[in-house]
């Protein structure tokens, strides 16, 4: 068995973060959940998670803030951006950032787990195992 995806999920919406880590952790991934961009900086230091999960519109730091900051502080973090409002600005926005990928909400769960793990794919391709 392969060691789990070590997850951070980031969502000011309790149910929906709540929902999604207990549907995740039963895919073989460690969920540490926080409820806004400060809350995930706050446990977060590199190397501890290898894939965030960031909702877009949060109050304070907003998930694209958010995403830039923990890439400055970890660069071989995977990040997965969660959207209600896709655009191709936003997009474009993302990606120039460092973002791996980005999923429009309501998505369902096969669908998040599938980003997941090509972002993992994609972190172990990068690091040459």
């Amino acid at each position: 068995m392969t060691a789990p995806v070590k997850l951070l999920c980031v969502d000011d919406e309790e149910r929906f973060v709540t929902t999604l880590a207990r549907l995740l952790s039963l895919k073989n991934m460690a969920v540490t959940t926080a409820l806004s961009g400060e809350e995930a900086l706050e446990g977060f230091s590199p190397g501890k998670f290898d894939v965030a999960l960031v909702d877009v519109k949060m109050p304070g730091i907003s998930g694209v803030d958010l995403l830039t900051e923990l890439k400055k502080r970890d660069p071989q973090l995977e990040v997965i951006i969660l959207t209600g409002h896709a655009s191709v600005d936003i997009a474009a926005e993302i990606m120039s950032r460092g973002g791996a990928d980005y999923l429009l909400k309501p998505c369902p769960t096969s669908e998040v787990e599938a980003k997941i793990l090509s972002a993992m794919e994609r972190r172990a391709a990068r690091s040459g195992g």
